[in-house]
């Protein structure tokens, strides 16, 4: 009896004793060689005469990095907001730049208005560099470089964000749109999440390949929503893994659109961004490759629609909190439609010309996406050896550019947390709004998304009425920030 408890009694004081101090000597070690390897690299001077030196911060644990603690902060404590400030707290703002190692590899993170503005502003210091680029598309806007870059982004610029591009959409989402409102009315209760995904990735696949909703178009979703989840996760390709189950949803959508690239070859009708893809030219009249149109759809319609359903629900998600904010909302589009004769139609519809008039709903639409914080973080690599503020960016360390980490400070926004869209009397500061990325690369969809939301919460406003079965439903941060019960409330048509 006495030996097995002296047996015990020798476990436990390793699993409490030892385990951890191994565990803090690994923690040390493995900043102390990143540190080690650095300052053996670059033995030199930089360019002012002073010794070169990587910004403040930790490396982690070896492997994993500070992975462990950017979970902890975003999806145990769900407070995304501290991973950024218990740095601010231990090395000071300083250059606004940290070095850690997150994603598979030693990175830097950008978490300042001016370091922010730096990295994105920089295309020849800085170029596009994703944890894993094939989840985003290899040849997709989003990861190619130079003339290629800039091709293609003209061209998405001028099919969906042009005036006459935005009021032609305005015209094909609506009727979708409308339907969709009166079914959830008539379903009485919803989860705002779900509901408002289906729609809106029917508005994009309309728009963007021509298809209608289908059990096929189900499937599609099905797999863009694991796209998206792998986008977004820890970078460890192995079966049962996120990242995983993402290269494979990935795998299905390129599959499925070179079908519908293969059919298309022969059909001289269609009128969509993916027909436009494909016969876009070069200087020299060259086209696209097939993988380049593929890789590019599905980043699009990837991008199109996940971003713009989530603002859209954390709009209805805000508002049904705010009921000030949704009675000033209500009475302004409630006015726009009795100036255009109050009954028809058309005076229920709106186009690009009415948004100007539509003050209040654009400052709903800005608060929206700032508080949402769609996209938490874009990513950069440094193409060559950057010194910043006294720091060394080496060449080939991925840059992780944390934008929500401006939105939420209070230093830029007072009362962050707070829902308020009178804030937007205002202009944000300087360098503080940066919720689609900003430079060479701001997301060339911005203003669809914007006119997408604008959209919605008109008609909402002025056919419709809310409250969440759930108000204090706690949030989940990752993969994307959403209530965990995906918004559920009560829907139904307006008293009159």
């Amino acid at each position: 009896m006495g030996g097995t408890v002296g047996g015990w009694a020798w476990w436990l004081g390793l699993l409490f004793g030892a385990v951890p101090l191994l565990c803090l000597a690994a923690w040390h070690f493995t900043d102390a060689w990143h540190c080690a390897a650095f300052a053996l690299k670059y033995r030199g001077r930089g360019s002012n005469g002073s010794r070169r030196r990587l910004p403040p911060g930790h490396m982690g644990i070896p492997f994993l990095g500070e992975t462990l603690s950017l979970l902890w902060y975003f999806k145990l404590a769900r407070r995304p907001d501290d991973f950024i400030g218990a740095k601010k707290s231990a090395y000071g703002g300083g250059a606004g730049l940290y070095r850690t190692h997150l994603f598979g590899a030693p990175s830097i993170i950008a978490c300042s208005p001016a370091a922010n503005r730096f990295v994105l502003q920089s295309a020849d210091t800085f170029g596009a560099r994703w944890p894993v680029p094939e989840l985003v598309g290899i040849r997709a806007v989003g990861n190619v470089e130079g003339a290629s870059h800039a091709r293609l982004r003209g061209f998405i610029l001028a099919a969906i964000n042009k005036p006459s591009s935005l009021g032609t959409i305005a015209t094909v989402v609506q009727p979708r749109i409308m339907a969709a409102l009166r079914e959830w009315a008539d379903k009485g209760t919803i989860v705002a999440a779900t509901e408002i995904r289906k729609v809106t990735f029917a508005n994009i696949c309309k728009m963007f390949i021509s298809m209608e909703p289908s059990p096929m178009t189900d499937k599609i979703d099905q797999w863009f929503g694991g796209l998206v989840n792998g986008v977004r996760a820890f970078p460890l390709n192995f079966p049962g893994t996120t990242s995983h189950g993402g290269r494979k949803c990935r795998q299905k959508l390129n599959a499925f659109f070179r079908e519908v690239l293969e059919a298309r070859k022969n059909v001289d009708n269609c009128d969509d961004l993916m027909s436009g893809l494909m016969h876009i030219e070069d200087e020299q009249g060259k086209k696209l490759s097939d993988e380049e149109v593929v890789d590019n759809i599905v980043s699009l319609v990837m991008a199109g629609y996940e971003s713009t359903a989530s603002a859209i629900m954390w709009a209805t998600y805000h508002l049904a909190k705010s009921p000030s904010a949704l009675a000033k909302l209500r009475d302004e589009n409630i006015a726009l439609v009795k100036s255009k004769g109050g009954s028809t139609l058309a005076s229920l519809t709106i186009t690009r010309d009415d948004i100007p008039k539509m003050k209040y709903t654009t400052k709903v639409v800005e608060e929206t996406i700032r508080m949402a914080n769609i996209s938490s973080m874009v990513y950069r690599v440094a193409n060559k050896d950057v010194e910043y503020h006294g720091y060394t960016i080496p060449k080939g360390w991925p840059v992780v550019v944390w934008l929500r980490s401006l939105h939420t400070d209070p230093n830029y926004y007072q009362d962050p947390l707070t829902f308020n869209p009178d804030r937007w009397d205002e202009p944000a500061k300087t360098g503080t709004y940066q919720v689609f990325g900003g430079g060479y690369r701001i997301c060339p969809g911005n203003m669809l998304a914007r006119l997408q939301v604008t959209i919605m919460l008109h008609h909402l406003s002025i056919g419709y009425e809310w409250e969440l079965l759930n108000p204090d439903a706690k949030i989940n941060y990752l993969p994307q920030p959403r209530p965990m019960d995906g918004a559920s409330m009560a829907f139904r048509k307006l008293s009159s």
